[in-house]
């Protein structure tokens, strides 16, 4: 009787320690737009209550440079003390183009976020914010929006715009407030005038349509 006590907790522990033990995935990331390229993607496994965003409220500083300047760096120090695991792929995503990462995660604790610009645009985010992640070997496929940040004006102007297409102004602290105010599902490109001199991009080659990314996660080990 005993030994059949001690056998029943000792599986229990191991169940225990199985329930709770981290997995590594792979993040596959698919640029499924016409026009629009990815700026260094952060991907990151966190404690679930934990968001990188919130509609209709104000985006942080942290997605404000990444939406405006393509920076993963201060969204990822914002959100570090409930990470699990954190990397950014470096290198741009160009349209039909995939890319690839692991992360390390508990499944039963943590889910899983992405961010990254779109260029070029003024300050619009491609995310996904806070996914279950697989509990099997089943990849599990998520599409992922296109979000404005509602941090600056969409004049859809080159000189506000970085990237190689335009190579202009990023994130600036001291820009004026005169945007929404608020994080909102994206737009898309429209047909802006402007002076001769001012290169205003159109819809005919960025616009997009949501989703803007197809995000495969599967279980490895």
């Amino acid at each position: 009787m005993l030994r059949t006590i001690q056998f029943l907790l000792l599986a229990l522990v191991v169940t225990s320690s199985a329930a709770h033990a981290q997995r590594t995935y792979e993040v596959s990331i698919t640029n499924i737009t016409r026009g629009q390229t990815f700026t260094p993607q952060l991907v990151l496994s966190h404690d679930r209550e934990a968001a990188l965003f919130t509609l209709g409220q104000p985006a942080s500083l942290g997605l404000e440079e990444l939406a405006e300047g393509g920076s993963t760096a201060v969204l990822g120090d914002e959100v570090a003390a409930v990470t699990r695991d954190s990397t950014t792929i470096d290198g741009l995503l160009g349209p039909g183009e995939t890319t690839s990462t692991e992360i390390v995660a508990q499944p039963q604790q943590d889910v899983l976020s992405v961010a990254a610009m779109l260029i070029p645009t003024n300050d619009t985010f491609m995310a996904l914010d806070g996914v279950a992640l697989p509990r099997n070997r089943v990849p599990a496929v998520y599409y992922a929006a296109a979000y404005d940040a509602g941090t600056e004006v969409n004049d859809q102007d080159c000189a506000s715009i970085p990237g190689p297409r335009c190579g202009g102004e990023g994130f600036n602290p001291d820009r004026p407030v005169d945007q929404e105010g608020y994080v909102y599902i994206g737009g898309g490109f429209h047909s802006l005038d402007g002076p001769a001199e001012v290169e205003i991009l159109g819809p005919a080659v960025y616009d997009w349509r949501n989703p803007v990314a197809r995000i495969t996660v599967t279980r490895v080990r």
